[in-house]
């Protein structure tokens, strides 16, 4: 009995050190593969607050939407204010369900909507690389909103406009046309700005990419539908292409705000073969005529 009881313990540290320091002996090429999908599922911007100086994924980004202030919280590896009590399993449940460890239910504003229909295979990836950043003591900040939004309200919004499902292919479409459709719904999330909302937040799917008069902080988000006068039906491959590498738009101005820095944090990444996909996906979204006149754009001096 008594080594019985001493194998036991000794398994039971052997999972706990396993726990805390599996990702030191992790595979390099999954953490290359996570690095890659971070960027192009926008960590980053999210959960940097860069224009205070924070440090990186250390949470604090503020978020000003019809619903009160959200703050993005602290996902480095730091065992107390971000993720670094997480199991894997709690990862994969936070992306593809959107509840914490704790089983509280989050809040839309982080788009688990989207993130639910990441391949498995991309996630452990993710969570791989996320164990690779340096972890920041730095408590995340309570989120400031209106009184008659409540957490507990989310379980209910969820019945309404959420499922949780892997993303499958389509058959009839191309390799690169489902892969261009996996990159822009499942990570990069090109929905969650380019799609307006209903009154209770969730996104108008009949007006899919159709763009936004109400995006994030306030900002009017293009239409990105194939319509040739209000969306970018007109753009030529080679226009998206350096759109995405750089910003420029065809008409020799490069994009501003928000947007720049999806190209700068995620865009930016893509591989040329990505890149291409993205360009064959979005030339057959459906076009929807709707005009949405943003201001977001300026010239770049880099």
């Amino acid at each position: 009995m008594h080594i019985t009881r001493k194998l036991l313990s000794l398994a039971a540290s052997s999972v706990l050190l396993w726990n805390t320091a599996s990702f030191a002996v992790d595979d390099a090429e999954l953490r290359k593969k996570g690095e890659y999908i971070f960027h192009l599922a926008g960590c980053m911007g999210c959960h940097t607050d860069t224009k205070n100086k924070g440090a990186l994924l250390a949470g604090g980004l503020s978020f000003n939407t019809p619903f009160g202030k959200f703050y993005s919280p602290n996902i480095t590896p730091d065992p107390v204010h971000g993720i670094g009590k997480w199991t894997e399993a709690d990862f994969i449940k936070a992306l593809r369900e959107g509840v914490s460890p704790q089983g509280k239910q989050y809040y839309p504003v982080f788009p688990y909507t989207a993130y639910s229909q990441m391949q498995l295979g991309d996630i452990k990836a993710l969570w791989a690389y996320l164990h690779s950043i340096s972890a920041v003591a730095q408590p995340s900040k309570e989120h400031e909103l209106s009184w008659y939004v409540f957490r507990v309200s989310n379980r209910g919004w969820k019945m309404l406009y959420f499922t949780s499902k892997e993303w499958e292919n389509i058959a009839g479409k191309s390799a690169a046309w489902n892969r261009g459709a996996y990159i822009a719904n499942a990570l990069a999330h090109c929905g969650e700005c380019h799609t307006p909302r209903n009154m209770f937040g969730a996104l108008k799917t009949s007006q899919h990419y159709a763009g936004n008069l109400a995006g994030p902080e306030g900002a009017k988000v293009p239409n990105i539908t194939h319509d040739v006068e209000t969306g970018i039906g007109g753009w030529k491959k080679d226009e998206l292409l350096a759109f995405f590498s750089e910003g420029a738009t065809p008409d020799g101005d490069y994009t501003g705000g928000l947007m720049a820095e999806v190209v700068d944090n995620s865009l930016k990444y893509l591989s040329k073969e990505d890149a291409e996909a993205l360009v064959s996906y979005l030339a057959e979204v459906p076009a929807i005529s709707n005009v949405i006149k943003s201001k977001e754009k300026k010239r770049r001096s880099d």
